[in-house]
């Protein structure tokens, strides 16, 4: 099997709000494979109103041939590789991604723990989103504290400086 290029990724077709600025190269290509936990909560400020709550992610990080090379859980949004190290972020912009799917998003980095793949990254670029938005089902006084899971996937493109 011939192994892509590291170039291959292509911003040229993303909104310019969640492109990487220049000198920065892709590391890394992944597709994020899970789920999206919501929660049924009164609104802050909105007596008898209730919505759904992003509560966090958990999804498993495969590379474009499908093995997995890490995971992503939160809060706070932490991307793991299998050697150990790992990154949080800081979202920097959204982006829609059509309707039914989260947004992209572009994602500062904060410095990385541990050795490995993950250090060295600047930017985190969440892409081709499908899925994951708030659930349709009821969220009301009778439903509070109700968690609904979601599914979705996501391409997460790993920048580091050129």
């Amino acid at each position: 099997m011939s192994s892509m290029p590291a170039s291959s990724f292509s911003q040229n077709d993303l909104p310019d709000a969640v492109k990487v600025p220049a000198g920065h190269r892709v590391a890394m290509e992944t597709v994020g494979v899970g789920e999206i936990a919501y929660e049924c909560r009164a609104k802050t400020g909105a007596a008898g109103s209730f919505e759904w709550v992003f509560v966090g992610p958990k999804a498993q990080l495969n590379n474009r041939a499908g093995q997995t090379v890490g995971r992503y859980f939160g809060p706070p949004a932490t991307w793991a590789a299998q050697d150990g190290s790992a990154v949080t972020g800081t979202q920097l912009a959204v982006a829609p991604s059509g309707n039914g799917n989260i947004p992209m998003q572009l994602v500062k980095a904060n410095p990385a723990s541990g050795m490995g793949a993950m250090n060295g990254v600047s930017y985190i670029q969440r892409v081709a989103t499908r899925g994951g938005v708030a659930p349709a089902t009821a969220c009301n006084a009778a439903t509070t504290g109700r968690q609904e899971i979601v599914r979705y996937q996501a391409d997460y493109i790993f920048w580091k400086a050129a």
